[in-house]
This record gives structure tokens, sequence and C-alpha cells, in this order.
């Protein structure tokens, strides 16, 4: 796909039909998106990779987490550079899969520890993705009626996500355990960044860049997923 050369106006400045074809098309590719993050996932379990990740954080302990999740950092912020370059749609595709990919492998081991520690993992985990999926509904329609600005959400989510990730890193290095509170907060400071980036994408994407807008809810998303299945999983 070549790189497209348009003007960078928002589609909040467009026509309706115009807006409506946006919003159409980046919830489109939100659900490629988590296709994508299922038919990764199920050839992790099918291949028997997501049992031998979970086998190794078993007997590897934290330090090896740490890893994990460091590189997937580094993966969801060079996808998160590449969802942003706007006018070049196929830094956008490649974002996409790019972060279906690496949630699929950060969910695999606690997806097979989930499917595995009974009888109700499978409910569990159906349950947890019902609610996200509705959360997620009602926080987007909530950014799209609402005429207050979210931006001032920002710096709540930049700080918010600075100390959470220092409480994981602290918990892993020192043994403690995150509880249902941290689950809590998580769903929250995920559910804040769904309003934020749901009226960000409307007021600062152009009408063709609606892959890049997905990968940026796409995020939040999972995030909201892993914690709503934590608290799930607790049970």
């Amino acid at each position: 796909m070549e790189s497209i050369q348009a003007p960078m106006t928002p589609v909040i400045q467009a026509d309706e039909a115009t807006r409506i074809t946006f919003l159409v098309r980046v919830y489109q590719h939100l659900a490629l998106a988590v296709a994508a993050f299922i038919g990764f996932e199920t050839v992790l379990f099918t291949l028997g990779v997501a049992e031998a990740f979970y086998n190794f954080l078993a007997t590897t302990g934290g330090m090896a987490w740490l890893l994990i999740l460091g590189g997937f950092a580094i993966v969801s912020a060079i996808a998160s550079r590449s969802a942003h370059q706007l006018g070049n749609m196929s830094a956008q595709y490649g974002a996409l899969f790019a972060m279906a990919l690496a949630e699929a492998v950060i969910f695999a081991p606690f997806l097979y520890l989930v499917f595995n520690s009974g009888d109700g993992g499978t409910l569990t985990v159906a349950s947890a993705a019902a609610v996200t999926g509705l959360g997620f509904a009602a926080l987007s329609m909530v950014a799209m009626v609402t005429k207050r600005d979210l931006s001032p959400l920002r710096p709540l989510l930049l700080w918010g996500g600075i100390a959470a990730i220092g409480l994981i890193v602290a918990a892993t290095l020192f043994g403690f355990q995150l509880g249902a509170i941290f689950s809590v907060a998580m769903v929250g400071l995920a559910g804040a960044s769904i309003l934020y980036q749901t009226q960000a994408i409307i007021r600062q994407y152009p009408e063709w860049a609606y892959v890049g807008a997905a990968v940026s809810l796409f995020g939040s998303l999972m995030m909201m997923f892993w914690y709503i299945l934590r608290l799930f999983a607790r049970d």
C-alpha cells in the first residue's frame, strides 16, 4: 500500500455521513484486531506454545516475566509509533497485526492458567470477555455523545500508567501480590483511556486514518480485558 498524501483535516470537521463511515471503519478494524488476536492465540495453544510459556514462567520466576513484559512494551511502542504514521496505511496495518500478536503472546500463559484452573475456566474467560465488551461499548458511547472535553484525562493516563508499571515491577522483584484493588484501579485506568482515545480519534484523526485509530483503541480494550479477567479468575 502506498503512503497517502491527503489533508490532515480531523474527521470532526467533516459532514455527518463521513464521520459515521469513519467510525464504522474504525470498529471494523478493531474487530479485525480482536479476530487476529483470537487467531494467534489459537495457534499458540494448538502448537503447545501457551503451555510452554506458562511452564517457563512457572519455573524461572519473576525476572522472565519482566523480560516478556519488556519485550511487549517495546513491540507496543513500535506499533503505536507505526499506527500514528497516518499517511502510511502499510505501517498502520503492520501495527495492527503486530499488536494483536504481541497481545496474544502476553495473554497466552495467563489464559492457559485460567483454562486449566478447573471446569469453569472457559466460562470465566467468556464472562470476562462479555463484561469487557459491554464496558467498552458503554464507554465508547459516552465519549461520542458527551460535549465535555476529555483531554484533561491525558496527564492522568500518563502518570497512572507510570505508577502501574512501577508497581508491577516492584511486585515482580520483591514477590508481593497486587490484589483486587489494583485490578479494579487498572480497569478504571483502561476505561479512562477508552474515553480519552475515542474522543481523540474523532477530534484528531483524518477520515482515512481508521486503521491507526483502531490500533489506538485496541491496546486499551485488551488492558481492560486483562484486568477484568484477573478479577474473575480470583473467584
